[in-house]
């Protein structure tokens, strides 16, 4: 039986809207950025094998951070690079694209390195404690297969940023929790005490307790040629430079075509994250009380 328990961290986003590298950016005076947080809170929850897929502004100087953390605390780190020709054929690379083709496809490049059940999260959110350990146990009671994943997904109304519109994944469940449809939507903002996004230049209210997806997904490594093949559909269709692969997409083809379930559950813990550089002030304000109810050392690795 494998004993690892897998993190997979998503962290080759440029941070554009945030106008920064805002996966290394620290929160707080022990300069831990939100990712360490949630290693820390993965760590307790008895994951031990690690993987940061990275793009190459990433400085040298935090890569030999957290290895020097990996050392210490004694869990199997490894880095990835989302570079823009990976699975992509040399003929249909876009000379002009600047953005990473998007989560779908960082997955896929761990595709070498895991196989074993994992989880994804983003770098730049802060989940929880308790969502790691919901994590832990699903994967624990062997709950996760190959034809069952789960997401662990938060009311729309807590993922929300008061400076400006975001984007989300809101989730269709059938009467026995499972995913029935997940639809990317770009535009997800609160207007006059709504909350509602725009398709088709038309506004379409939501409940603020819809569940969405934070990209906090747990997966068998089946979903690996599932992504190969609908990351070279995606390219083959001749995607805008802007276009992304998005994680959601390929999980709703899945449960489409009928080889995957997908079983939702409701966070048991707070969202935070950070979309735009305003937001930053209430992480920090967030965790500065987290340290002080003692949920947290003032640093994390000490």
């Amino acid at each position: 039986m494998n004993s690892k328990k897998t993190l997979l961290i998503l962290a080759g986003g440029l941070g554009t809207r945030y106008k920064g590298l805002k996966q290394i950016d620290g929160m707080l005076e022990n300069g831990s950025p939100i990712l360490e947080y949630s290693l820390y809170d993965a760590l307790e929850a008895g994951f031990n094998k690690v993987i940061i897929v990275i793009n190459r502004m990433i400085p040298g100087s935090y890569i030999e951070r957290l290895e020097h953390i990996s050392k210490i605390k004694k869990f199997e780190l490894k880095w990835i690079f989302q570079d823009m020709e990976k699975f992509v054929a040399s003929d249909r690379i876009i000379s002009s694209r600047e953005k990473p083709w998007g989560t779908g496809h960082a997955v896929l490049c761990a595709k070498e390195v895991i196989e074993e059940p994992f989880i994804v999260i983003n770098a730049d959110d802060f989940y929880g404690k308790e969502a790691y350990q919901l994590a832990a146990k699903e994967i624990h009671s062997k709950h996760i297969s190959s034809s069952q994943f789960e997401l662990i997904a938060y009311p729309v109304e807590s993922t929300l940023s008061e400076n400006g519109s975001v984007s989300r994944g809101i989730c269709t469940l059938d009467s026995k929790g499972y995913l029935l449809n997940i639809e990317e939507q770009t535009s997800i903002r609160k207007e006059k005490g709504s909350i509602i996004y725009t398709e088709n230049e038309k506004d379409i209210e939501i409940n603020s307790q819809t569940l969405v997806s934070m990209n906090f997904f747990v997966f068998h490594p089946k979903i690996f040629p599932y992504l190969e093949i609908y990351f070279n559909e995606f390219i083959a269709s001749n995607p805008l430079p802007t276009q992304e692969f998005y994680i959601p997409s390929a999980v709703q083809k899945m449960i489409h075509e009928e080889k995957v379930k997908v079983r939702v559950k409701a966070s048991p813990s707070q969202w935070i994250g950070i979309t735009y550089a305003d937001d930053k002030i209430l992480l920090k304000n967030y965790l500065e009380k987290q340290i002080e109810q003692h949920r947290y050392p003032k640093d994390v690795w000490n």
